[in-house]
């Protein structure tokens, strides 16, 4: 079996034609369907996400059919061939296995090591199996990836640090809080970086959710996706003596927050510890409101740091995950290797017993019509010789011909043949 991948992502193409070849889940389906009508593919399995498009495709042994793959994805899509002659790549046989453990252990992302892609490609998975779009070459494939990226996950810090401003955010929350899920969040701002903030948060099992914002329809607007509450800014002070986790991040020229505002709550909440998350530049948050007892206020200047931390940490994971991921396919490669052994060894026998079956057969009839025994055994003998030797020896004649020395030096190997001196 060979193997094929075809695809797109962030760093070969723009959102705009990502956004092109995207396979919406209702369409999945009849392209799995399609792909295995294709000559000489036999499985398919589709990945397709907001960063990248890849089809992973079995192929009977010497048939790679990746210019009618191309083919067929532009046509599926309504596109022209040449968009996508610039922004594709094409990987066969090993090549596909070791893209395929990187893209699962995060390597290949966006954001180095993030860790969603690894269930995005199992659902991806799951679902052609349903299909019944995957065999025996594409399971192995898949399965020895998901392995591997457990590994690098267990073994590596791959994961563990933050490489956004919204994530490092939600990090310090998990320094400080032993339990996310229980408090209150008051969210100011509702901009792009206040929904990835809040997006960590609902992941990580936070619903108490606040967003205030100068307009209230905004703050409706974003909190509504995640079930939680908006108000305005003036609202704030009220909001803050609930508030276990403050995250601002607005335009505002002046501060949103001073030291007098964050004491009064604090007295109110009997001086239980808030986190307070300034994102904003120029700052939301007073920089005196870090003096204050119980008040635990961290700027972007903050975050910065906690973020080129995580980026140094995750590029050395990546090392460490990229020699786990080598090993990983030097051993899928052998375990296929011994696989394939194994069918050419059952070819092999059953070649054999053919052979055996209809010499001892003639054997018994010359018995029956009572020749003598030992004639029969010599033609039995020779018969097996002659045919065993047949086919083997035709093509070693053809190598020398051919001038392919490697051939008879691995016979010589497979026989155990000893060649006297000239």
């Amino acid at each position: 079996m060979a193997l094929i991948l075809i695809g797109i992502n962030h760093t070969t193409a723009t959102v705009a034609l990502r956004e092109k070849v995207a396979f919406p889940p209702e369409v999945v389906q009849r392209a799995l369907t399609e792909l295995c009508q294709i000559d000489s593919i036999n499985e398919a399995v589709i990945v397709s996400t907001c960063n990248r498009t890849e089809l992973y495709l079995g192929c009977e042994a010497g048939q790679r059919q990746s210019e009618q793959v191309i083919d067929w994805l532009a046509r599926f899509h309504g596109l022209e061939r040449e968009e996508l002659d610039a922004s594709s790549y094409a990987f066969e046989d090993a090549e596909v296995v070791r893209h395929l453990m990187k893209v699962s252990c995060g390597l290949d992302s966006m954001v180095l090591g993030e860790p969603q892609i690894l269930g995005q490609i199992k659902s991806a998975f799951a679902v052609s199996k349903e299909f019944d779009a995957v065999g025996p070459a594409l399971g192995r494939v898949f399965q020895d990836s998901f392995s591997i990226a457990k590994q690098v996950r267990t073994q590596t810090a791959i994961g563990q640090n933050p490489v956004s401003v919204a994530y490092a955010a939600v990090t310090l929350s998990e320094r400080i809080f032993s339990n996310l899920a229980s408090l209150n969040v008051l969210l100011i701002g509702a901009g792009k970086t206040i929904e990835l903030v809040v997006t960590h948060l609902y992941d990580r099992g936070v619903r108490n959710i606040v967003v205030a914002n100068r307009t209230l329809d905004n703050a409706l607007d974003m909190a509504g996706k995640f079930g939680g509450h908006g108000v305005l800014l003036s609202d704030i002070p009220e909001r803050l003596v609930e508030a276990d986790i403050v995250v601002s991040s607005t335009n505002s020229q002046l501060p949103l927050l001073g030291k007098g505002t964050v004491e009064s709550a604090l007295r109110k909440r009997k001086h239980k510890p808030m986190l307070l998350v300034d994102l904003a530049v120029p700052r939301d948050i007073e920089a005196e409101v870090g003096e204050i007892p119980d008040a635990y206020l961290y700027s972007i200047d903050d975050i910065a740091e906690v973020i080129e931390d995580g980026v140094k940490s995750r590029e050395e994971a990546a090392a460490e995950a990229k020699t786990i991921i080598e090993e990983g396919l030097r051993e899928h490669l052998k375990q296929q290797r011994a696989l394939n052994a194994v069918a050419t060894l059952r070819a092999f026998r059953e070649n054999a017993d053919s052979i055996r079956e209809s010499e001892l057969q003639r054997a018994l009839k010359s018995l029956e019509k009572g020749e003598a025994p030992e004639a029969v055994l010599n033609a039995l003998a020779r018969g097996l010789t002659n045919k065993l030797i047949h086919a083997p020896s035709v093509q070693m004649k053809k190598a020398s011909a051919e001038g392919r020395d490697e051939f008879l030096l691995l016979i010589r190997e497979l026989y155990e043949l000893e060649l006297e001196s000239e």
